[in-house]
């Protein structure tokens, strides 16, 4: 998962969360560590939800700035919720899911089937041995299964 503003990413994650705070689709909560330190601002303000307690931040970045995008939980009775930040759809300029634009909100992973392209390096090994390598995998996500990777022939080492 990336998002950028201005041009530039200031989310970059493969440990984003799934959050239900309205019934039809989900949202991202982002660990603070993967989002750009440079482009966070604490804006000094603390509310209560009932899910904990959340401090506001903005971001700012190629010069392009937005002020209250997101929510940092820094309390919650839900212990994973700690140290991250639910950014408002809208507050960033485009989010990705591996290489591809993801628009309007995320998308549900309880009813999909995603074919994604990825310059996500993928390796796949059996006992030790290195049977495949690509910086350009295609990626499939389903509702259940575990994701598959699939890789062009070329990319196949066989040794």
């Amino acid at each position: 998962m990336r998002a950028e503003l201005g041009g530039q990413v200031v989310v970059d994650t493969t440990r984003a969360l799934y959050l239900w705070e309205w019934p039809f689709y989900p949202q991202f909560l982002i660990p603070v560590d993967d989002v750009d330190p440079d482009a966070l601002i604490d804006e000094q303000q603390t509310h209560r939800l009932s899910r904990g307690t959340v401090a506001s931040v903005g971001l700012r970045a190629g010069g392009a700035e937005r002020a209250g995008a997101g929510r940092r939980y820094v309390e919650s009775s839900i212990g994973e919720l700690v140290g991250t930040i639910r950014f408002d759809w809208d507050a960033l300029d485009a989010w990705y899911e591996e290489d591809e634009q993801v628009f309007v909100h995320p998308r549900n992973p309880y009813v999909r089937v995603d074919a994604l392209r990825s310059t996500r390096r993928v390796r796949i090994e059996r006992d030790g041995a290195v049977l495949a390598e690509s910086a350009a995998p295609v990626m499939v996500f389903e509702d259940g299964p575990a994701t598959r990777y699939y890789v062009d022939r070329s990319a196949t080492i066989f040794s």
